[in-house]
């Protein structure tokens, strides 16, 4: 047992586990039965020692490639969504069969970032994949491929298993990949390449070596894994990304062993709400604000006021999300407004008794009040 890698893994009870298109399909040959079966087994152990698991899968797509005979990867998104048509029935029935075997259900949830990026929406699917725990359901979770469109994907699969992590207040994420970690390199092309056990913040350094080495089976690649690290990490949550074809991976990492990259969390959780602001909600706008603003948010706990807005980018309605740009055009915060962007563009840099004047009412006396706001 590795000391560094068991104490932030200590006390994990709910996980969300992301397995990879290259483990589990291909065009040629559609879905990987065996290795469906390995890990359907490996996770009724860990549900017998009392584990929640929810899979984010990919493959959907491959398998409807392999079932209409297409060879090459599409471009167009119409192919892309007839494939997944075709595919998610595939791969759903692959789970259920495999986890049939062991005795256990399971459930498929087609996803949109829509369904995460508005609070009633999500709470709803918090609220399904909660109950579907508690009746001792494994949920299989897939992006909604058939329906959705390039404005609001989740971009891969990983993203969406980082944003499903914050959904369910998952303890740790597993990504399954066919590569067992972040390397000095890509171990593809340079043998030498040495695997990092640890990384305790992810930085510029992190994300460089983090390439895009993505195979012709998937389209995330390391640099995905490294920035849905990077966002759990935001949540107070670790992650670890390891090779899906080792015997027994899960259980080996939830003992602490040394198994793949671990990315530990900074700092503590936020709460849900603030989670969801900061990483899940959809940015409608912008907010430039002066430097005594951004002091003012970051320092000294305060609630972002018209005075301290120097220009109103976008358009957007109150209630949506809106980030907070520091003098220097880097993103200090995110927040929920008051205020709609034409109704800010006319109170930019008043004082909040002017507000009533220049609008003819006052709603609030803030723009974004700290309740709704998030430091970054």
């Amino acid at each position: 047992m590795d000391a560094k890698r068991d104490q932030p893994l200590r006390g994990v009870k709910r996980l969300v586990v992301k397995i990879g298109s290259s483990l589990i399909a291909s065009r040629d040959h559609g879905l990987n039965h065996a290795l469906l079966e390995a890990l359907a087994q490996e996770m009724a152990d860990l549900k017998r020692r009392g584990y929640e698991i929810v899979i984010v899968s990919s493959g959907a797509i491959l398998s409807g490639l392999e079932k209409l005979g297409i060879k090459t990867r599409p471009k167009s998104l119409p192919v892309k969504q007839a494939a997944a048509a075709v595919g998610q029935s595939r791969l759903i029935w692959a789970y259920e069969k495999a986890f049939e075997a062991h005795g256990l259900k399971v459930a498929q949830v087609l996803l949109t970032q829509d369904d995460l990026a508005d609070r009633k929406r999500f709470l709803n699917s918090r609220n399904t994949l909660t109950t579907l725990l508690g009746l001792d359901v494994i949920p299989v979770i897939n992006e909604n491929d058939t329906v959705v469109v390039e404005e609001i994907r989740f971009v891969d699969n990983d993203n969406l298993a980082g944003l499903v992590t914050h959904l369910i207040d998952a303890q740790l994420l597993v990504i399954l990949s066919d590569v067992e970690g972040l390397f000095t390199d890509d171990p593809r092309r340079h043998p030498e390449a040495v695997l990092i056990p640890v990384v305790t913040k992810i930085n510029a350094e992190t994300e460089r070596l983090a390439k895009d080495t993505a195979t012709p089976e998937g389209i995330g690649g390391m640099r995905s894994k490294v920035l849905a690290a990077r966002t759990v990490a935001g949540y107070g949550v670790p992650t670890v990304v390891a090779g899906g074809r080792r015997a027994g991976v899960l259980s080996k990492i939830l003992k602490g062993n040394s198994i793949g990259t671990l990315f530990l969390p900074e700092g503590g959780k936020r709460n849900s709400r603030k989670q969801w602001i900061a990483f899940t909600s959809r940015t409608k706008g912008r907010l430039w604000l002066d430097a005594g603003a951004v002091e003012a948010l970051a320092t000294k706990g305060k609630s972002l006021l018209p005075s301290g807005i120097v220009r109103v980018e976008g358009r957007f309605e109150a209630g949506d999300a809106v980030s907070c740009m520091d003098p220097r055009g880097r993103e200090a915060a995110k927040g929920l407004v008051n205020y709609s962007s034409d109704d800010l563009a006319k109170i930019r840099g008043a004082k909040t008794g002017e507000i009533a004047g220049i609008l003819g009412h006052k709603d609030y006396d803030e723009a974004i009040h700290r309740d709704n706001l998030v430091i970054l």
